[in-house]
């Protein structure tokens, strides 16, 4: 046992520098343990990608784990790591869908760890939303996930058949769909999209091929769709997104994204089956950039395709792989405000953040 005997006159700092040094030798740690350690080779990050009209898309970073939201450890949180052991940090295992509030949280539902991650970068916070063990009406199955005006969280459990809501400040506030029993009133909720003006909500139920509308309460009002091939039927429908006046939504084994207008009346659809450039084999996860271009994603073939509203193919990003850039069965993406584009890669457990840049703004001159 090294034992430091210090006597009354010893500085602040002398006391300090011995038991650091102390430490250091009781717990084993290499010399320099209270500096940051060197990582291993990181792949480089693809090129960047020229689009017409100076526009560009870029590749910033991925990101997978609670620990990166805070990645600077001090000292002494290590040398209490030592001690009792590192605490279990919250990963992704299988997250699926992504939304962005206004205060730049980044919220990721993770079937395969029965919860939602709440990443806050801005604040250094990351919050892991979790109602598994709940006796009653727990969430089972996570899904999908949406933000109202006032950062109010909407989850879909696919497999209770029930919407969980959580406020601003990430705590449980109520359930949509919960009948008596504790049964669920849908059969797969899926997709989900809140119109915080209208106090409506939009819910696809996958297995019975239609869309609920439904007040901020949890009434029903409406229902669009039913099943079948046609324009406004609907083979599988999954995600959905409000744009403007218009609904988007992903008629998955119809391989297409069909905009309606928020009545249900059918409007046009984007995509058909196919493995070429601007087709669609497995579309999942959609979202609008700040110029309107909807983003599609598709599991299958690893890419993520941006299309006009005409349903023109504008340019496509992505490849199969593991590496920056590259996807293995992805599924949800998210743009935020800034064009900051969050695509869920599922299978390598992680999620990959783009930034594109949209053309300078011109006035009637032609100058900035």
């Amino acid at each position: 046992m090294v034992r430091f005997l210090l006597s009354g006159w010893c500085s602040v700092q002398l006391r300090r520098t011995l038991t650091i040094a102390g430490l250091v030798v009781l717990l084993g740690l290499p010399a320099g343990a209270g500096k940051a350690s060197k990582t291993t080779t990181v792949q480089p990050a693809p090129p960047e990608l020229l689009l017409d009209g100076g526009r560009k898309l870029a590749f910033e970073r991925s990101f997978s784990l609670e620990r990166e939201v805070k990645p600077k450890r001090s000292f002494w949180t290590r040398v209490v790591d030592v001690i009792a052991g590192e605490p279990d940090f919250h990963f992704l295992v299988n997250p699926y869908s992504i939304a962005t509030d206004s205060r730049g949280r980044v919220i990721v539902t993770d079937p395969g760890a029965y919860g939602i991650h709440v990443f806050d970068f801005t604040e250094k916070k990351y919050k892991f939303l979790s109602r598994r063990e709940n006796s009653k009406d727990p969430m089972l199955s996570p899904q999908c996930v949406a933000v109202d005006a006032q950062d109010n969280i909407y989850v879909t459990d696919s497999q209770a058949g029930k919407i969980f809501v959580f406020d601003f400040k990430l705590k449980y506030q109520r359930m949509i769909g919960s009948l008596k029993g504790g049964e669920g009133f849908f059969k797969r909720p899926t997709g989900i999209a809140v119109d915080s003006a209208a106090q409506r909500i939009y819910i696809t139920d996958t297995l019975r091929n239609k869309i609920f509308v439904m007040d901020m309460q949890g009434s029903v009002l409406a229902t669009i769709g039913k099943n079948g091939t046609g324009e406004g039927e609907f083979n599988y429908p999954t995600e959905l997104r409000l744009s403007g006046q218009e609904l988007f939504v992903v008629d998955a084994m119809n391989f297409r994204v069909q905009v309606l207008d928020r009545s249900g009346s059918f409007h046009y659809a984007i995509g058909k089956l196919g493995d070429g450039a601007g087709w669609m084999f497995r579309p999942k996860g959609i979202s609008f950039d700040s110029e309107g271009h909807l983003y599609v994603v598709d599991g299958l073939w690893g890419v993520v395709q941006a299309f006009d509203r005409q349903g023109r193919l504008l340019y496509y990003f992505g490849q199969r792989g593991t590496g920056p850039g590259q996807f293995q069965l992805p599924t949800g993406v998210q743009i935020d405000n800034n064009d900051r584009i969050y695509v869920v890669d599922s299978f390598n457990r992680r999620i990959e953040v783009f930034h594109y840049y949209a053309a300078a703004k011109t006035t009637e001159g032609g100058k900035l």
